[in-house]
Parts: C-alpha cells; sequence; structure tokens
C-alpha cells in the first residue's frame, strides 16, 4: 500500500477543490488523484437514458484508473465520495489497495432523506441551484463552530456549491437516493482503512463512522475534534496529519 497512489473522491455538492488544503502534504507522500465526478466541476454529465446510479460514477473511475494505466491505488472519499468509493469495492475490489473512507457512511438511505433528496433534485431541475442551496446545505455540511468563527470556510464552500451545474447537482441527488447498503462489503474488504469523521458530524455521524471501522478488518478510526461534515475543508491539518499518520 506505501507505494500505491492516493485517489480522493469529493463530497457532493463540491468538487476536486475541496482538497486543495490537503494536496501540497499528501502529494509529497504519494501521487495524489483528485478528479471530478461526472456532471461537477469540470467533468461533463454523460447523456445517457440510464437512471441514476453511483455504479456509472464507480464506472468513471474505472475508467479513469484504466487510461492512467493503475492496477490498484488506495482509494478514498468523503461523503458522496465515500459512497462511490464503497460502489467501486463493490464492482472491481481487486483495485482497491486500501481505503479512506472521510465523513460518510455505509447504510443506504432512509426514506426520508432518499425523499429529501428527490426533492431536491427536482427543484435543482427546475429552477437551477442559485440562491437556495448553499443557504440550504451549509448549517449541515459545517460545524456551529466553523460557521461561527470562520466565515472564509463557509464562503468557500457557498462558492464551492455555487459554481456546480445544476444538472450535475440533480444526477448526484437521485443517484445518492438511489444507492444500496454497503455495509455487507466491508467485512470482505481485507485491506488497510482509514476511517475519519468530524467530532460535530451530524450527517454521517460518530456511530455511522465506528459501525464502519468494526466491520472493517483491519480498520482505524480517527475522529477531528471541532469538525462537521467537511473535515478536509475545516481542519486540513488534521485530516492530512491523519492520513500521512496511516500511510506510514
Amino acid at each position: 500500500m506505501l507505494d500505491l497512489p492516493l485517489v480522493l473522491l469529493h463530497a457532493f455538492p463540491l468538487d476536486s477543490r475541496m482538497w486543495n488544503d490537503i494536496r501540497e502534504p499528501l502529494s509529497q507522500r504519494a501521487r495524489l488523484i483528485t478528479p471530478d465526478q461526472r456532471g461537477l466541476g469540470r467533468t461533463p454529465l454523460p447523456v445517457t437514458s440510464r437512471e441514476p446510479s453511483l455504479d456509472d460514477a464507480a464506472r468513471d473511475l474505472v475508467a479513469l484508473l484504466d487510461k492512467l494505466e493503475l492496477e490498484q491505488v488506495v482509494l478514498g472519499g468523503c461523503s458522496m465520495g465515500g459512497y462511490v468509493a464503497l460502489a467501486l469495492l463493490r464492482l472491481a475490489p481487486e483495485r482497491v489497495g486500501g481505503l479512506v473512507l472521510i465523513d460518510t457512511k455505509a447504510s443506504a438511505d432512509k426514506p426520508e432523506a432518499a425523499e429529501n433528496r428527490h426533492a431536491l433534485a427536482k427543484r435543482a431541475d427546475d429552477e437551477g441551484i442559485e440562491g437556495w442551496l448553499a443557504g440550504q446545505l451549509l448549517p449541515n455540511l459545517l460545524a456551529e463552530s466553523t460557521l461561527g468563527s470562520r466565515p472564509d470556510i463557509a464562503e468557500t464552500v457557498r462558492d464551492l456549491v455555487e459554481s456546480q451545474p445544476a444538472p450535475g447537482i440533480a444526477w448526484a441527488a437521485r443517484a445518492m437516493a438511489a444507492r444500496p447498503d454497503s455495509a455487507g462489503l466491508l467485512p470482505g474488504a481485507d485491506v488497510p482503512a482509514l476511517v475519519l469523521v468530524g467530532e460535530h458530524d451530524t450527517l454521517t455521524p460518530y456511530a455511522e463512522a465506528s459501525a464502519m471501522a468494526e466491520a472493517l478488518p483491519r480498520a482505524e478510526l480517527v475522529t477531528v475534534p471541532g469538525a462537521g461534515h467537511l473535515t478536509p475543508l475545516e481542519h486540513p491539518a488534521a485530516v492530512s496529519g491523519a492520513i500521512l499518520d496511516w500511510l506510514g
């Protein structure tokens, strides 16, 4: 694992710029790859009649690894990025030499959460996202202490959200709502794993992180003090330090 490239998949509804503050320290240790996922950032949304599915996002990643001629990587993801990492673990487990699961969970959406995602997708289709999406999501994406004392981080997240294409937002929301429970995958993932969770993450809380760490055969669990759901943006030094310590 020590010589494998590190792939980090971004959260919803952001793009790969969310990793900017941890790029330098991680790049000194490993080859770092941070793609934009389909429909977000600089990656276009393919024209297709298929229902939105994170399996297609996982296939995109397999295609990228093939293009880069990478047989195996350490695969990490934050929030939605973690869901895609687990989708790839289901699709092509031989490509995963290690896991970094950040503020994410293995369980599927409960019905109410899935309904909320579909409502968000419909509104994005009907109205676009300007003027409402960032404001709706920010209180759950960042810890209360971050919102109160670090307006720069809140503004960065707002800018990232508002720069995303509405069709990509809608696709991703529907794909996340449709994802299956992945808890059954974890006991068979016999690779080194790091599970990171913000102390104040309300979207994918400590209990979810702990359950993943317990199910994974070779996992380490780290809590990031003072952080909410977007730990790489709120406390980048703590996140990069935890990953570097884990890589050894």
